[in-house]
């Protein structure tokens, strides 16, 4: 399009320059042209380019009357818009039908529409960074001196967040042969890496055999009562898959995890420290109370410092905040997905995070739903396995059978819609133990082959699973040090899983 049909104010002389937003006019011209010269340009651009985000306000007029006359089924041209735009309207000099009509007839080909609407979309989007970054900086300026830097701070990772979200124009339609291709991919590596698996190895033998390892971009809830052991499983499986990393360059110059991968933990409820001391437990084999307390030898000593040193080289980042929003959690694994790679993440657990609107717990339930839909979709975008823990509901503790059921989930219908895979950890020993009988009776005797049996042993019940079957698994697990492993059944040894 000529220079002289560009809508553009110049300076005068001695008037100082100022740095305009960022936009492109001829873009917007381009478009909107051949849209009113063939309507089928519109349906390139109308899933992901709105009205706002063209810069001049004539064009989003007309993007706008144009759309909703196509959308109708009816011709958007320049004789059927230019009734709907204020026939005195000025356009640097040109009534609004002489400049559609001028629109129309430099339009070339509707080829370029969609790299045309692509351009509009980033320049409104960098629009948008701008007034979020003048608002940080105006805000930080006048702020009054009860004002916390930190809400300030979380305000503008929600809307940063929001924009995120929402500056993407890559989804729609794919072809099927696509999405084949993935899948098919998918069972050539799994044929092809060491046990069969076509997602992460958990580190746990039969646990793997019942669900093909992680699989990226599922949800995976862990649940049980206090006292079960689902922080222990969450960590031993990072801590499996962090030991197990071995980088792999790609052809484009990035790195992926052939084996194992980079963890991201979430620990709302524990401190790094005592994370870091049930770890150090759980690998030592010295029970975390005696390492609190010093109750420990030079071996033991010796064995926590060679057990820090292998720690300390292991790709396992640990976030200790409390009281996190899922917006913050989602741009924090965002960061370290870009920084450092991140092929796994943990959060515990799911009621200790807050939605991210203002409703604080007035609505618990629908606010739980915002979470558990937002860590699906973090799960996806990241392409990553998400863990997270769950509570159960008293409920279980009024039943004679104490085995967890989908239904003990609490605000359990969207934990359960959500989730691609829900384990419960369920160990008969912890209930057991509380109904020791009076020693020297009966009672005590069968009470203690109960015991003998319970031993040592814990339940993995899989209750979903989308993409596999349902049933338990055994493991075993050693309360001293919360460690799982897999179980060694009569006649058999057990593999060494590192």
């Amino acid at each position: 399009m000529a220079d002289s049909n560009v809508l553009k104010l110049a300076p005068d002389a001695g008037t100082p320059v100022y740095r305009s937003a960022p936009h492109n006019i001829e873009a917007e011209q381009s478009l909107l042209g051949a849209i009113l010269v063939n309507n089928d340009a519109f349906y390139r651009v109308s899933d992901f380019l709105e009205p706002k985000h063209f810069f001049e306000a004539i064009h989003q007029q007309i993007y706008e009357i144009a759309g909703s006359l196509i959308r109708m089924g009816k011709v958007a041209t320049p004789v059927t818009l230019k009734t709907f735009l204020p026939a005195d309207t000025d356009i640097l000099g040109l009534t609004p039908g002489q400049y559609l009509a001028r629109l129309a007839a430099e339009a070339t080909t509707i080829i370029n529409a969609q790299d045309y609407g692509r351009t509009i979309y980033d320049l409104s989007l960098r629009r948008d960074l701008i007034k979020i970054g003048e608002d940080i900086v105006n805000v930080a300026f006048d702020a009054p001196v009860d004002f916390a830097p930190r809400a300030q701070i979380e305000d503008a990772e929600r809307q940063l967040y929001a924009l995120a979200e929402t500056g993407r124009y890559d989804g729609g339609f794919q072809r099927f042969s696509q999405a084949l291709t993935v899948a098919v991919d998918m069972a050539a590596k799994a044929f092809q890496r060491d046990g069969k698996l076509s997602g992460i190895s958990t580190g746990l033998r039969d646990l793997d055999g019942k669900m093909g390892g992680l699989q990226p971009s599922d949800l995976i809830i862990v649940a049980g009562r206090p006292g079960m052991g689902k922080t222990s499983l969450a960590t031993n499986i990072a801590y499996n898959i962090a030991k197990a990393y071995v980088p792999e360059v790609q052809p484009d110059g990035t790195i992926k995890a052939a084996h194992g991968g980079a963890v991201g933990f979430f620990s709302c409820e524990m401190s790094g420290e005592q994370l870091a001391t049930r770890i150090l437990a759980e690998r030592t084999g010295i029970p975390s109370s005696l390492i609190r307390r010093g109750g420990i030898t030079d071996a033991d000593f010796d064995k926590i410092r060679d057990c820090s040193i292998e720690l300390d080289s292991l790709p396992f980042y640990v976030d200790e905040t409390g009281g996190l929003s899922i917006s913050q959690l989602t741009a924090r694994a965002r960061r370290l997905k870009r920084q450092k790679g991140l092929d796994l993440i943990v959060i515990d657990y799911i009621q200790l995070l807050q939605g991210s609107g203002k409703r604080g717990n007035d609505n618990r339930v629908q606010e739980i739903t915002e979470i558990t839909t937002s860590l699906k979709a973090l799960a996806k975008e990241l392409n990553v396995p998400v863990i997270a823990l769950s509570q159960l509901s008293r409920q279980v503790e009024n039943r004679d059978d104490k085995r967890p059921q989908l239904s003990d989930l609490r605000e359990s219908g969207s934990i359960e819609q959500d989730a691609d895979v829900v384990l419960f950890v369920y160990r008969e020993e912890y209930y057991l133990a509380m109904k020791q009988p009076r020693e020297g009776t009966q009672e005590h005797a069968a009470w203690q082959l109960e015991m003998d049996r319970a031993l040592g042993k814990a339940e993995v019940i899989i209750g979903k699973q989308r993409h596999g079957p349902t049933g338990t698994v055994e493991l075993h697990f050693d309360a001293s040090v919360t460690r799982f492993g897999d179980l060694v059944h009569d006649g058999q040894v057990p593999d060494r899983h590192y």
